[in-house]
């Protein structure tokens, strides 16, 4: 898994969690994430593992495994994974497998603040309105 330093504020906004953050936020936001590109076939987190970062895909296409090893949902641009682990529960409640080339961007550590130490409520809790919203049953695979 390839990683690159910075990612452009643009590309947050195009998804729809992100979308109509002030531009301070989407700033700060564009400072935690870098760009994570991985190949085919590639295990981009594994169940049970400890999780460190929400994971943001905007090209390619990903499985999400049951603890049996069988895809139980796909995943594509615009989707997101990994966030229960790093906001919820410590630990990844699946296995994400990309099935072509994947391109996107990862959130990791979540911040409270920026480095000035001003507080940003609002990317914060749409992060962990991610998790929130997302499955947790082991059974289906669903992160």
């Amino acid at each position: 898994m390839a990683r690159s330093a910075s990612v452009d504020k643009s590309r947050i906004a195009a998804f729809s969690v992100f979308a109509d953050l002030p531009g301070t936020e989407l700033n700060e936001l564009a400072g935690a994430m870098s760009e994570v590109e991985v190949k085919a076939g590639a295990k981009v987190i594994t169940l049970d593992d400890y999780g460190t970062a929400i994971y943001f895909i905007e090209q390619g296409d990903a499985d999400v495994l049951t603890d049996g090893g069988e895809a139980s949902q796909a995943l594509g641009p615009g989707d997101t994974f990994g966030e229960i682990a790093l906001l919820l529960t410590g630990q990844r409640t699946a296995s994400v497998v990309a099935r072509a080339r994947q391109c996107g961007f990862s959130r990791s550590p979540v911040r409270t603040s920026s480095a000035s130490g001003h507080v940003y409520p609002s990317s914060n809790a749409r992060c962990a309105g991610l998790a929130s919203s997302a499955p947790l049953d082991r059974r289906t695979g669903f992160s």
